[in-house]
């Protein structure tokens, strides 16, 4: 974990050490990814589908300055408050970008035996076990966290890092949709995941929303042999619409509507990896499975595992789970 101010790692690992007696969610004190760290190499986050160790993605320094700033931020606020449910979400969210995924478990874990009502802490925490690869505390996360919002109005959800334009694309019950959608899909359960992105999509209110949700639910019809309904899918989705992040799962729609070729999306791999080169990739992988070209499809998914910078990414993610199946076949 980066180094913490004395006042917050006393305050801290004295909250964390008696979380397991706190009333009204006694299960939550006893964190399992805490228990499974224990049994990882010395700073490992996550064992891949395909039984890699996985240790703190590296950052480009001037990325990494950044979030040690906000880190820092987020340290000051929670010292001030060191029970408030607001500093404890951001907290655990700087703790992540800088790729500590376990230890903000953990913070999110001791939040919950404070706040055990916030969904917040469910959809953030359940969004790091996923990235540990624990899909099934992920998906038990995220349920409960639904249940929690289940008849309340809809929030926005401020981003880590404010986009080009500075407004936020998502909001609490979008998240929580699209996280558990994608840990079922992950998993390979695709009836749960194409309910969890029916929903999605059903609250997805900006254009980037629209597309992160669209691309995942048209795949998942595609292969469940719903070609209709992914066809209506795509008869939404348009060259021009107003997206500020999403460009990547933009071009992969307009790829499957014919509007992009292979070539137009091609892009770097292995050290060269980039988040958006990443995404890209796994879904130009589908393509080729869509399209009867099995063996390019799992060099594709091969070659994202070549840039092992990106393994928390979505792509990677996916692929690595999409090649663990091959491979059990």
């Amino acid at each position: 974990m980066p180094h913490l101010k004395r006042a917050h790692f006393i305050s801290l690992t004295i909250a964390l050490s008696m979380g397991a007696c706190a009333d009204g969610n006694a299960e939550l004190g006893d964190s399992s990814a805490v228990m499974a760290s224990m049994t990882l190499p010395d700073g490992a986050e996550a064992v891949s589908f395909l039984g890699e160790t996985l240790m703190p993605p590296e950052q480009p320094e001037a990325v990494r300055a950044v979030y040690l700033e906000r880190y820092a931020e987020a340290e000051d606020a929670l010292i001030e408050a060191p029970q408030g449910a607001d500093a404890l979400v951001w907290m655990g969210r700087r703790t992540a970008y800088l790729g500590e995924y376990r230890s903000a478990i953990e913070i999110y874990t001791h939040a919950l035996t404070l706040h055990p009502m916030d969904a917040r802490l469910y959809r953030h925490r359940g969004h790091r076990y996923l990235t540990v690869r624990d899909l099934d505390r992920a998906i038990a996360d995220l349920q409960r966290g639904l249940e929690l919002v289940s008849g309340l109005p809809d929030e926005v959800e401020l981003d880590g890092l404010p986009n080009r334009l500075n407004i936020p694309t998502s909001t609490l019950h979008f998240n929580l949709w699209y996280h558990l959608a994608l840990s079922h899909y992950v998993k390979g359960d695709l009836e749960a995941a194409l309910e969890a992105q029916r929903s999605c999509l059903a609250v997805s209110l900006h254009p980037d929303s629209v597309v992160a949700a669209s691309y995942w639910l048209y795949m998942t019809l595609r292969r469940l042999g719903m070609g209709d309904e992914a066809a209506a899918v795509l008869g939404g989705i348009s060259a021009d619409m107003e997206i500020i992040e999403s460009t990547g799962y933009l071009d992969l729609l307009l790829l499957y509507k014919g509007e992009r070729t292979l070539e137009d999306l091609m892009g770097p791999a292995g050290s060269d990896a980039t988040l958006q080169s990443t995404t890209t990739a796994y879904g130009l992988g589908v393509w080729y499975l869509l399209n009867d070209r099995p063996n390019e499809a799992r060099e594709t998914w091969e070659r994202i595992l070549t840039g092992r910078s990106q393994w928390p990414a979505f792509g990677y993610l996916a692929a690595e789970s999409e090649l663990a199946r091959l491979g059990a076949e």
